[in-house]
């Protein structure tokens, strides 16, 4: 189904960014719909950060196309950042200014930042905003970033690697932060490699290999084309599940009570597999559906026999 243009507020179509010999982006397209969470994956190299780049107007593509709120993000990159805040997983700032002080300058930029939003935040994270920047430790200063951010009135947040430094607890108030900035309407762009946090934020996601996007779509949509591990015991062995297409890495071992069966089924398999195992009477059964791990590392190792960023 299409969709108009105006239904999104990140559209990258194609692109290509070449560093000399090195091709960073090699034919990618991103988009993020308006109100989404999105998820951007892939491990460094990928041209997750490239691409972000691109999208800000910090650097000028070899070819193709990137709007962000459908304004072009080289040629009209000083509109489109009044309109958003970016978040580094490296955040610098400058050491001889506290948090406080950071916070204030970085949400100036933007004439946008909620005093009342901004001291919340910085109670949520933790964060003591007297302090001075040199004595923050990397965590700390990824907590002025998000602070600052977060405590903007904008209508996308661009984050790359933002938790970057966190500890699980501080992670677990970003997560519910986002999720409140996304219900009130806020796009969001997150590029991260915590598994974890992207399962729980993200309505999409993007998968990168290579400079270009290997999978776009729901994560239901991404467990809907990988396999679903069943792991059954049974009196005797259940020899009729060889025949079933979509089953694979099927094993049988003896056990003191029965007989264990573990294998891989392709979503259309299951109804004949399941009916299959409820015949035998099993003692035990226990079927897993994918985790966002494996979906990554499946769709991220499988060869480039369909990488033209489609659901598959």
């Amino acid at each position: 189904m299409c969709e108009s243009l105006s239904a999104f507020v990140i559209e990258a179509r194609s692109l290509v960014k070449r560093f000399g010999p090195v091709t960073a982006l090699d034919g990618l397209d991103l988009s993020v719909r308006a109100g989404e969470v999105h998820g951007f994956l892939g491990p460094n190299g990928a041209g997750k950060s490239t691409t972000i780049r691109a999208l800000l107007g910090q650097l000028r593509l070899s070819s193709g196309t990137a709007t962000v709120f459908g304004q072009d993000s080289w040629h009209h990159a000083v509109d489109i950042h009044a309109r958003l805040a970016y978040v580094p997983g490296d955040t610098m700032l400058w050491p001889n200014l506290t948090g406080g002080q950071c916070i204030d300058l970085l949400g100036g930029f933007h004439g946008s930042m909620s005093r009342a939003r901004r001291d919340e935040l910085v109670e949520r994270f933790e964060l003591d905003p007297s302090r001075r920047v040199r004595t923050y430790s990397k965590g700390n200063r990824q907590k002025v970033a998000l602070v600052a951010a977060l405590a903007c009135d904008v209508e996308l947040l661009v984050l790359d690697e933002p938790t970057s430094g966190l500890d699980p607890l501080m992670e677990a108030v970003f997560q519910t932060v986002v999720t409140e900035r996304a219900a009130a309407g806020t796009s969001v762009l997150l590029s991260s490699h915590i598994l974890a946090e992207v399962e729980t934020l993200c309505d999409r996601l993007t998968v990168v290999r290579n400079g270009r996007a290997v999978f776009t779509g729901s994560l239901t949509q991404l467990r809907a084309s990988a396999a679903t591990t069943v792991d059954v015991v049974t009196s005797t062995a259940l020899t009729a599940l060889e025949t079933i297409d979509g089953v694979s890495h099927l094993r049988s071992q003896a056990e003191p009570h029965g007989r264990r069966t573990t294998l891989l089924a392709e979503t259309s398999a299951l109804p004949a597999v399941l009916s299959t195992v409820a015949a035998a009477q099993p003692r035990h059964v226990s079927v897993h559906p994918p985790s966002l791990e494996q979906l990554f590392l499946d769709q991220y190792t499988r060869q480039d026999d369909n990488s033209d960023g489609e659901p598959r």
